[in-house]
């Protein structure tokens, strides 16, 4: 057999988990590293998250948003056009809630909403023909710090590290939002090779021996498109995560459902 097929046949398939269900929708957790459908940036990827969720769930299923490929967390599908189409006017409305965990260089002292205009990042392939002096537009994302810490390792020129766990709430969709508006305000996330810190994220695979974009979908809500209820999906943080806010101090008694500002000592 040919090394590339031993390769390929070696190679398995990220977990996917289905959170909800119904005979109009699935939601599931993506796993950091999982494109949501098939690229023509990424053609020699196996696996696509939509492609995975219909195989598990036995029927076609449509996209209604997405999440980059090392973001985790919340991914929501619709099981006919018809539930697509009711969903993305919600998405379009701006009526569907969409809370992010992130773990972010410094400490962070107190929230607010960051009105931010981003100008359209472009793909070399896929926006050629896209007017590169086109105007920013609106962006907002809601912040709010939840607890932060100070470990004794340096990771640059000071002799100490401090990072913030941050709930990320945006309120328009653009391309790499959060990953932008945090670096504009000078906390970008770990882990962001295209906006963060290059210092940090090495200090992170280095000390701790994780390497991923610490950004988590952790929770949406919507309407569902039939029955007109509210829903709210959410999804368990995974086990590197725990690993991380043991090593700080963190612990889940610290954190709960409504924003707090709290300092480990």
């Amino acid at each position: 057999m040919p090394c590339d097929e031993v390769c390929s046949a070696a190679e398995s398939a990220p977990e996917i988990v289905i959170l909800y269900e119904d005979e109009d929708l699935v939601v599931i957790h993506k796993p950091a590293g999982l494109l949501v459908h098939r690229s023509y940036l990424a053609r020699r990827e196996r696996f696509f998250a939509m492609q995975m969720t219909r195989d598990k769930v036995g029927c076609h299923v449509f996209p209604v948003h997405r999440l980059d490929r090392p973001t985790s967390g919340v991914l929501l599908f619709a099981k006919s056009s018809e539930m697509a189409n009711m969903l993305c006017q919600q998405f379009a409305s701006k009526a569907v809630e969409k809370h992010y965990l992130a773990i972010v260089r410094g400490n962070m002292l107190q929230g607010d909403t960051l009105d931010y205009p981003l100008k359209q990042e472009f793909d070399e392939l896929g926006d050629k023909d896209v007017d590169p002096n086109k105007a920013a537009q609106e962006a907002q994302t809601t912040y709010q710090p939840l607890i932060n810490c100070e470990i004794p390792f340096a990771s640059g020129r000071y002799p100490t590290s401090r990072y913030a766990l941050v709930q990320l709430t945006p309120h328009t969709g653009r391309k790499h939002q959060l990953r932008r508006h945090m670096a504009h305000l000078r906390h970008p996330i770990v882990g962001d090779t295209t906006h963060g810190d290059g210092k940090q994220n090495r200090f992170f695979r280095e000390h701790f021996g994780i390497n991923r974009l610490w950004l988590i979908a952790k929770r949406l809500s919507f309407i569902h498109p039939r029955t007109g209820e509210p829903m709210s999906v959410e999804t368990e943080l995974e086990p590197e995560w725990l690993t991380l806010f043991d090593a700080f101090g963190w612990n889940d008694e610290l954190l709960s459902d409504e924003p707090n500002l709290l300092i480990a000592r």
